[in-house]
């Protein structure tokens, strides 16, 4: 008998002590998020387009797959924490569900689409007593935090006025730097893609056509909202 370190080497972790992540969402941001925990063991994988989600399921050919959700936290009784990259329609419910189920949630940005959506998880997260983050990328970084501190230490004393500028342009006449803004709802509908499961994609929001369209976008915001543009949400 020896110590499994013995024989893993040093700073190798067996199997049994990682954790059990399952990806929701995984087509688009989710697939870049899942790279940031892909020491773990990525155990199950979800996704409403399994033709857009192919590259995910190609990097984590072990975990087993899934359209819905549901099914997924029905059948995968081991899993200790998910990561949700789906469309921030559904980040709420997918979330509560992983959340009353007792799974620790990475999700991404926005957390919610309402006030009432935030306040709710908050409170399941504290009866749970699970470890929560929401997505945050370019606004953790050092001198972000830095400007919060001094705001809140009075540094500079009050702030009455604040300008933003912006890279993404709308309605400029230029090619967008990253996807087009101020998108009008569409006004056709043609069928959703064959491999799409358009209901589930839905969610909770009212049933409407899917509304498909083709909107140019780029970095890894745009990976994530992707669908949502395409599919005409807002």
């Amino acid at each position: 008998m020896v110590p499994r370190h013995v024989l893993g080497g040093a700073g190798h972790t067996p199997p049994s002590e990682k954790l059990h992540i399952a990806g929701i969402g995984i087509g688009g941001q989710g697939r870049w998020d899942l790279q940031n925990v892909n020491s773990e063991n990525i155990v199950a994988l979800c996704d409403v387009d399994w033709d857009y989600a192919g590259r995910t399921f190609k990097q984590y050919p072990k975990a087993r797959r899934y359209r819905d959700y549901r099914v997924m936290f029905e059948k995968e009784k081991g899993i200790d924490a998910v990561v949700v990259g789906t469309p921030d329609h559904i980040h709420a419910v997918v979330s509560m569900m992983a959340i009353k189920l007792g799974k620790h949630v990475y999700c991404e940005k926005p957390l919610t689409r309402t006030v009432h959506e935030a306040r709710a998880l908050g409170e399941a997260a504290r009866k749970a007593k699970v470890a929560t983050q929401m997505g945050n990328q370019g606004m953790a970084f050092e001198g972000n935090r830095l400007i919060n501190e001094w705001i809140w230490d009075g540094a500079i004393g009050p702030v009455r006025e604040v300008h933003v500028w912006s890279d993404r342009p709308t309605h400029s006449g230029k090619p967008p730097l990253y996807w087009a803004q101020g998108i009008d709802r569409p006004k056709d509908t043609p069928p959703a893609p064959e491999t799409l499961d358009w209901d589930l994609w839905l969610g909770p929001a009212p049933y409407r056509p899917s509304g498909l369209r083709a909107v140019p976008v780029a970095g890894l915001v745009g990976l994530r909202l992707g669908w949502a543009r395409r599919y005409g949400y807002s």
